[in-house]
């Protein structure tokens, strides 16, 4: 079926084509995303815009000696692929499979393991300095996406990268037509011309000339400069003491080579600009790019349908509850670090567009902002994932805790969430949440409780959390309004003896079945920050034995806050903390990973049982 790709498993294999076989195999690359992905679920529409790229890259330079850092990681399957993991793309973000990003353990081709947005250029700008400093001819180069531009940390490496005269190449790939006009043979013609050694040497034995003479070389700078800005938008990276080509067109194989050929004989930092688009080759995906960016497995010739939902995701009743709030309050303003439609805001956007923002993948930026329209009165509501909180820590403590401003955030994807492995994963909010002061921070147990939490957060006038899983929950009714609930307060949900389990957040369901078999205590947390220290203390004067349980790491977790309140009040008591290990936890069905990490029901009954045996 794959007349070209079954002989190719290595760049090796790659290198051994001839030129004229290449588009050739980019189809049949394409045809065999298609069906794979369609199969296993995963990105799409990325993978199939920079088939011809992956291709040309890994047909020019000498990887694995020749670096290859892939922002983000969502357009790396082909190069997986290439570098001999075809037959593992069947196991694609599955458990014991090879994961959905680049990861330095899975392959030597993968040099730099990925997950999160911006950091392209500084990995690959580290290894450009090492490379010199080893005195090497080996060269870096980042691919990172016109989106993923948008990120501080990107041009922060820019900067660095500009003023230190290493070999990087920074391959920007404007997959959205949102940076250039659409391309055409001429600038294609520019591009090439440019990167060419012939362009070089005219440009440096000009300036040598010239040196005699400053006003004729400023002058001689200037004139290229406006000419090359007539016809590519080029001059802010020229800034940056980058030499910019392009753009040009990222699905025209011949170009592509001859450019970054070009391109691996020049030395210093270049920037080369390409254009692409997603989800070329499946017709379905070029329609619509977004809904085949993330997909679930799928038939290829109906495509994705949508299956009417049973129950609302958490995800979906925050953005019920944003639109239904922002109605009551016109001072509410919602902000998005880049993730719209995954934190459940196009509702909220199309409604209230002039108090929807969209900072783009910023999220230093999105805390800083938001404390900003809160110093100004308005009640900012930051719609976030747990893993990319992480990456503005420090805004959320010096610009929002300290001053003690009135910023919500609405934190998804806490806890473990399958297939996306570590890099997504929400292990850690409650431990770097619950440390820093005037912050309150919520677990919500089921739908309803998400609600009501997202009320009482957004009343309260100083920092707030609430922190939800992935999915759905465990199917309670959603009351309509905007209820609250007391802060601080938990509930004890069953009676028992002996036993008392605290449960925070999505823990809840299975301690109540772990319960039953046990004649167990449960109380709902709610609360990790403040804890209800009262209802604490009593669980613990009438039990032989306290459990805490959460879907976070256990250090510093909410176990923690129940072992600082016992040990403050002078409680000696028997206590087990069940909660995420100490490890990085791997892709896989979110079912199968809690039950892995002993987290499920059985699992907490084995755990609670193996306790009582050793007390």
């Amino acid at each position: 079926m794959y007349t070209l790709l079954d002989t190719v498993q290595s760049p090796e294999d790659l290198r051994k084509l001839d030129r004229a076989q290449l588009p050739q195999l980019a189809d049949e690359l394409r045809e065999f995303l298609v069906e794979s992905v369609s199969k296993t679920g995963g990105h799409l529409s990325s993978n199939l815009g920079t088939v011809e790229l992956t291709i040309a890259l890994h047909t020019v330079f000498n990887t694995p000696q020749d670096k290859l850092v892939w922002d983000v990681g969502h357009q790396t399957y082909v190069h997986k692929i290439l570098t001999g993991r075809r037959a593992a793309m069947s196991s694609l973000r599955m458990q014991g499979g090879i994961a959905g990003f680049p990861k330095r353990e899975e392959s030597p081709y993968d040099t730099f393991g990925t997950g999160h947005s911006s950091t392209s250029i500084s990995a690959a700008l580290g290894m450009a300095a090492a490379a010199k400093l080893r005195g090497s001819e080996e060269r870096a180069v980042a691919i990172i996406g016109d989106g993923a531009m948008t990120g501080g940390m990107a041009f922060e490496a820019l900067n660095n990268a500009g003023a230190m005269d290493a070999n990087l190449l920074v391959i920007l790939n404007d997959n959205d037509m949102s940076i250039s006009r659409p391309v055409g043979a001429l600038n294609n013609y520019l591009a090439k011309l440019m990167s060419g050694r012939f362009y070089t040497a005219v440009r440096k034995g000009s300036e040598s000339v010239l040196k005699g003479m400053p006003p004729m070389l400023e002058f001689a700078k200037r004139t290229e400069e406006h000419l090359k800005g007539m016809v590519i938008p080029g001059t802010m990276f020229e800034e940056f003491g980058f030499n910019y080509i392009g753009p040009i067109d990222g699905h025209d194989i011949n170009v592509l080579l001859d450019t970054l050929s070009n391109i691996r004989k020049l030395e210093g930092p270049q920037f080369l600009h390409i254009v692409t688009q997603k989800g070329k080759g499946y017709d379905k995906a070029e329609e619509d790019c977004l809904l085949y960016h993330g997909v679930p497995k799928f038939d290829r010739n109906s495509g994705i349908v949508a299956k009417p939902s049973q129950q609302p995701t958490y995800t979906q009743i925050f953005g019920d509850w944003l639109c239904d709030m922002a109605a009551a309050d016109e001072k509410l303003v919602g902000i998005t670090p880049a993730m719209c439609e995954g934190s459940g805001m196009p509702e909220f956007a199309e409604k209230f567009p002039l108090r929807y923002f969209d900072v783009g993948i910023a999220e230093q930026h999105a805390l800083t902002f938001a404390a900003g329209m809160a110093c100004e009165g308005y009640k900012p509501v930051v719609a976030i994932y747990s893993t990319f909180l992480q990456r503005a820590y420090d805004q959320l403590i010096h610009d929002i805790a300290i001053q003690n401003l009135p910023v919500m955030f609405a934190i998804d994807r806490g806890g473990l969430v399958g297939a996306d492995g570590a890099t997504h994963a929400g292990s850690f909010d409650l431990s770097f949440l619950r440390c820093i002061p005037n912050m309150t921070v919520m677990a919500p147990a089921d739908e309803n409780e998400c609600r009501q939490m997202l009320s009482t957060a957004y009343q309260m006038n100083s920092p707030t959390a609430v922190r939800y899983p992935r999915g759905t929950g465990p199917g309670v009714t959603v009351q309509l309004g905007l209820a609250t609930i007391e802060v601080g307060k938990a509930e004890v949900r069953r009676a028992g003896k002996k036993i008392a389990i605290l449960a925070f957040g999505s823990m809840l369901a299975p301690a109540l079945q772990a319960a039953e078999q046990l004649d167990a205590t449960v109380v709902n947390m709610r609360f990790v920050k403040p804890l209800d220290e009262a209802l604490v203390l009593r669980m613990a004067s009438e039990h032989e034995l306290v459990v805490t349980i959460e879907e976070n790491t256990i250090q510093g977790g909410a176990g923690s806050a129940i072992a600082e309140c016992l040990a403050q009040h002078g409680i000696r008591i028997s206590l087990l903390h069940l909660g995420l290990p100490d490890q990085f936890i791997e892709q896989g069905e979110h079912k199968k990973m809690l039950a892995d990490c002993a987290l499920d029901a059985a699992g907490i009954q084995r755990s609670i049982q193996a306790a009582t045996l050793r007390n």
